[in-house]
């Protein structure tokens, strides 16, 4: 790869009678000022087919693309370090087997496990439901990140799914704080509670189809590689996404962890 080459995600395009614009990653358009520098060159040596002749000029615009973030940095590093691609997967298979399949192909290597069988410290637990959670079920796994094992995990209500951030460290959010949190933000926190307990009656059931399964598990997958690469920031360890899953739209609503509730001091006498 020339080290001038354009970084993924950023292109050049000539505009009829404006001369040269970048689109950035965000989706955004920069004029380019070339000045005397032939285009065809810049657009050569930008494309990575060119080789990085010595023209103080061109070099001059070069280094502004490279000083704006605009150049790719080289080969990338291998996809997925060796010692965290042991990723335990729990739950129904419609969402963990398209994810296996994604975090295979990143280089990982996924299992499937019981959910009492993570005493040998993966690096990653994934648990992924096709319903409610039962109460009490992830009360245990809550605990993952104390043990520097993360912990990321989705389910399903109806027709909506919610991907919950991943934690990775003691102090993040749990699902225990997601729960309380969502509670906290509805006045039907009654209703809820009940959903949650499994006092319901449904007909025809709301069956996950193939597309919103893979977009949930490519949720997952891109939160585990963005936590292995580190650019998993503080605010995606924030995020609740819910997903509709009838129309694949995916909304995020931030979310804090719930402080512990003091203990009442003791009246004196």
């Amino acid at each position: 790869m020339s080290r001038s080459q354009l970084a993924p995600g950023v292109e050049i395009v000539a505009v009829p009678g404006r001369g040269l614009a970048v689109r950035t990653a965000e989706g955004e358009f920069l004029s380019v000022r070339t000045g005397d520098v032939d285009e065809d060159a810049l657009l050569s040596r930008l494309s990575g087919t060119a080789a990085d002749e010595p023209d103080d000029e061109l070099d001059r615009i070069v280094r502004a693309f490279e000083n704006a973030g605009y150049l790719a940095n080289g080969p990338r590093p291998p996809q997925w370090p060796a010692d965290r691609r042991d990723i335990r997967l729990l739950g129904d298979p419609v969402l963990t087997e398209p994810l296996a399949a994604l975090l295979r192909a990143l280089g990982a290597e996924p299992t499937t496990t019981a959910p009492d069988n993570t005493a040998d410290d993966p690096s990653a637990v994934v648990w992924c439901l096709d319903g409610p959670v039962p109460d009490g079920l992830w009360d245990a796994a809550d605990r993952l990140p104390e043990r520097g094992i993360a912990w990321l995990r989705c389910h399903r209500e109806g027709w909506q799914a919610y991907v919950e951030p991943l934690a990775v460290a003691a102090g993040d959010v749990t699902s225990a704080h997601v729960r309380a949190r969502r509670l906290a933000a509805t006045p039907a926190h009654r209703e809820l509670t009940a959903y949650w307990s499994g006092a319901r009656t449904s007909g025809a059931p709301a069956h996950l189809t193939a597309p919103a399964a893979g977009l949930l598990a490519a949720l997952l997958a891109d939160d585990l590689s963005r936590w292995i690469s580190g650019a998993l920031d503080l605010p995606a360890r924030r995020r609740l996404r819910r997903v509709d899953l009838r129309t694949l739209t995916v909304t995020e609503h931030a979310v804090l962890p719930v402080p512990d509730v003091a203990q009442t001091p003791k009246r004196a006498g």
